[in-house]
């Protein structure tokens, strides 16, 4: 006669509003991470990233829909089994960000105009540092 499985006990944290703030993290990141779709300067693959690390310790249930998800869930199980980024992700920040810089050079006023290209210069240096995901 075999053993039963060992499962980990059920944990409860000494905060019983941790979770709940661990699940709106993850909301307010998942949002952000939409804006960023439609403003060029937000990028939004670090946001869904952090959605899916706050649900992780919020909501299992948020965590498997975000995991599941058509767009998103490639996205999130991708950087958790292999720490990399897609080639074309890649480009496409590079290219949307070069974009907002140049427009941001353009239309803020001098002394702030280098603001965006020194920030997204810094994203783009660690993004290309991360491995690169071959589909």
């Amino acid at each position: 006669m075999s053993a039963p499985p060992v499962t980990p006990p059920v944990t409860t944290s000494r905060w019983p509003w941790a979770r709940p703030l661990w699940l709106l993290a993850g909301v307010l990141a998942l949002l952000t991470g939409i804006v960023g779709i439609f403003l060029p300067l937000l990028p939004t693959t670090p946001f869904v990233l952090l959605a899916a690390a706050c649900f992780a310790r919020g909501s299992a249930r948020w965590e498997a829909w975000l995991l599941g998800h058509p767009r998103w869930g490639p996205i999130v199980r991708d950087w958790r089994t292999h720490r990399a980024v897609p080639l074309r992700a890649k480009q496409l920040a590079t290219g949307m960000m070069t974009a907002s810089s140049l427009w941001a050079l353009w239309a803020l006023p001098t002394p702030w105009c280098w603001v965006p290209a020194v920030c997204c210069s810094a994203v783009a240096a660690w993004m290309w540092s991360l491995p690169t995901r071959q589909r």
